[in-house]
């Protein structure tokens, strides 16, 4: 009997999609171990557990670091419209990977420093209309000086009561105490989940109450 558009077929093609996604992920891991985050793509129960701290009515949301486009499916999955996601790649691999799995997205080969550059550039939003970020990048592995530049040009952009959503393999938030001090930033644990390799914390970073970063456009 055979197996196609059956339930046992739509099985095996899954497993098969997730293990040709997963050898991507491990391919660019050996190419470039200090710069990928992880052996192997974030799970849907991580990504499942960052979305649930997106803002209410979300409608405008960056990703950074879209790897094999875990969080990308997620966010599109839950209503985000293809024209209001713009993804970062810094990783020319997985940026021609994910264009081809979403041609209906903008997805971009840039890095995270430059978010304020290429937000404006593509036209997608004016500053502080961004109401969420949803990071994949391993921000543990990162000097404090690019963790406060990839921090700082992110809350160029987000809206008032915009959120950065990060995970981290660590037992802490991941963003230096002096990064968070000198942007004005709080953190608070949100979530953690074991169904992951290898397990991770949720973190979600706003503005301070008592002051924040004001959106600038990008020069």
């Amino acid at each position: 009997m055979p197996l196609r558009g059956t339930k046992i077929g739509r099985v095996l093609r899954q497993r098969r999609d997730d293990a040709a996604i997963a050898w991507t992920f491990f391919r660019q891991w050996l190419k470039a171990p200090l710069t990928t985050a992880a052996v192997s793509p974030s799970s849907k129960e991580l990504a499942a557990e960052m979305l649930s701290q997106l803002p209410d009515g979300t409608r405008k949301v960056i990703e950074l670091g879209g790897g094999t486009g875990v969080f990308t499916e997620a966010l599109l999955a839950r209503g985000v419209a293809p024209e209001n996601l713009l993804v970062f790649e810094l990783n020319e691999s997985l940026h021609l990977h994910l264009t081809q799995r979403f041609p209906g997205t903008k997805i971009v080969c840039a890095d995270a420093l430059s978010t304020a550059r290429v937000v404006e550039r593509e036209k997608f939003a004016e500053p502080g209309e961004i109401d969420a970020i949803v990071s994949g990048l391993g921000l543990l592995s990162m000097s404090q000086e690019l963790q406060h530049g990839i921090l700082e040009a992110a809350f160029s952009v987000l809206a008032p009561h915009g959120r950065f959503i990060q995970f981290t393999y660590g037992p802490t938030n991941p963003v230096k105490r002096d990064v968070m001090r000198d942007l004005h930033l709080s953190a608070r644990r949100t979530g953690f989940t074991v169904w992951n390799v290898p397990p991770a914390s949720v973190y979600v970073i706003t503005r301070a109450k008592s002051r924040g970063i004001k959106p600038t456009r990008a020069k």
